[in-house]
């Protein structure tokens, strides 16, 4: 699922691919649902290629996604993302106690929350769905 959800460097919200063109892809925002343009030469990363630092290495941001979605029931977090930063990273320990407390920044954690929130709002919040497909290829 997280691999079609897109951040776009300079544009808020996240955005979900619709098409692809010659030089660009066309996009939906998940913020309003309007669709438009994603060019080549913009700064285009999908969240499932996107990791949390820890202690001992990085951990897929699906992962945490997940974890978080457990914690809150498939609910929005019950600490807003706009928190002060000591706020944030008490969250984000209860959910990831490992987490790298000196690479991992309060705007990283801020981001993540207001995605993850996003994601909830608009019904994108099957995190699940490319761990088991990383588990079979483990196994295969």
């Amino acid at each position: 699922m997280l691999e079609t959800i897109l951040s776009i460097s300079g544009k808020p919200g996240l955005y979900k691919i619709v098409s692809q063109g010659k030089n660009m892809i066309i996009v939906e925002s998940l913020l309003n649902g309007k669709r438009g343009p994603a060019y080549a030469h913009e700064k285009i990363i999908s969240l499932s290629d996107i990791a949390i630092f820890t202690e001992d290495g990085e951990k897929p941001l699906f992962e945490v996604l997940d974890s978080i979605k457990t914690k809150e029931n498939g609910q929005k977090t019950s600490v807003d993302p706009k928190s002060e930063a000591k706020i944030l990273k008490e969250y984000l320990a209860e959910v990831l106690p490992n987490f790298d407390r000196e690479r991992v920044y309060p705007t990283d954690i801020k981001k993540m929350l207001t995605w993850y929130n996003l994601l909830v709002e608009t019904g994108n919040a099957d995190f699940t769905a490319k761990k088991q497909e990383e588990e079979k290829n483990e196994e295969a």
